[in-house]
């Protein structure tokens, strides 16, 4: 950034000089820190499967390490650990991994219908980051068509404090839609976030996860029908070109990023919205890559509240 400093005809003190120097150089850090200080990355990552065997393969728990550590805030999914073991010492080694922050994490009880059952953890950046409440949507009980037809696995949503964004406060809404009932499920987020809204007062919401957004999983008439798509307030950051899967054969969007409300979405850092390819990125061979998932991780940066930076570094 080229600076441009006024010319001063009045004479001038040595002491005035310095202080005037002194002045300058504190001006100039203050533009370098508005430069270089990270706005904050959300991620959600689909880890297909992760259990004790994906969490004893010590390359697999390697990379899974690198790429989580470039996330403020990451939404995991299809955690598969009756023990409730893996995260525990996912999260010790991250801790170990990145040194300068701290993590922590909250994770859902384990859902599905059947026997076969997941998680939804979320793993966030503690000293950026407050967690001011969390919710399991709940199965409702009683007669006709309610959300226990709809949902293999209920959302799991979280309230933060970010005192380091624009946007103060935000909700997460995570969810894993199955394959075949993609299609309502989506379509049923909406009523999960009319029911945020009306308890926690807030429109500041994002959804994401992997949705089944894309390919066959969706059909012209339904995402017609969606109300995710068809009102305008719900902003679609990850669009229907990208492709978040990880085989060359498929090409896909089924992991998104769906944001909703002014303050959030004015806070969205512009093409920042983009799923990771770990595969490139580290260079992986397509089976490498597959070991440690199926799906690429989709993440969006929220932009930095340069005040509270300058107001705590300078």
């Amino acid at each position: 950034m080229a600076l441009c400093w006024p010319e001063i005809s009045l004479p001038v003190t040595n002491a005035l000089k310095s202080t005037m120097r002194t002045t300058g150089l504190l001006f100039v850090v203050g533009l370098c820190l508005l430069d270089v200080t990270s706005s904050l990355k959300i991620c959600a990552f689909n880890i297909q499967s992760f259990g004790e065997s994906k969490a004893n393969n010590k390359k697999v728990m390697g990379i899974l390490l690198k790429i989580l550590s470039r996330c403020d805030l990451c939404l995991i999914q299809e955690v598969r650990d009756s023990k409730g073991e893996v995260i525990q010492a996912l999260v010790k080694d991250l801790n170990r991994f990145d040194k300068y922050n701290p993590y922590s994490y909250v994770e859902s009880e384990r859902l599905g219908r059947k026997a076969y059952k997941e998680q939804y953890v979320y793993i966030y950046r503690s000293n950026v980051l407050k967690v001011k409440e969390h919710y399991q949507y709940p199965k409702l009980e009683g007669k006709g068509t309610n959300e226990t037809d709809v949902f293999s696995r209920g959302p799991f949503i979280i309230h933060f404090h970010s005192p380091t964004t624009l946007v103060k406060d935000f909700v997460l809404i995570g969810q894993h839609t199955s394959p075949k009932t993609a299609m309502k499920e989506l379509d049923e987020l909406y009523a999960v976030f009319k029911r945020i809204y009306k308890k926690w007062k807030t429109d500041n919401v994002i959804i994401l996860g992997d949705l089944n957004a894309g390919c066959s999983y969706i059909t012209t008439k339904g995402w017609r029908a969606m109300r995710l798509r068809s009102d305008p307030k719900f902003h679609w950051l990850i669009g229907d070109e990208q492709d978040t899967t990880v085989r060359e054969k498929t090409h896909c969007a089924y992991d998104r990023i769906i944001v909703h409300g002014p303050e959030v979405v004015s806070s969205v850092v512009p093409a920042s919205a983009q799923p990771f390819n770990f595969k490139e990125r580290f260079h992986l061979t397509e089976a490498e890559a597959l070991e440690v998932s199926d799906h690429f991780p989709v993440e969006v940066d929220l932009k930095a509240n340069h005040r509270y930076f300058l107001r705590h570094e300078l």
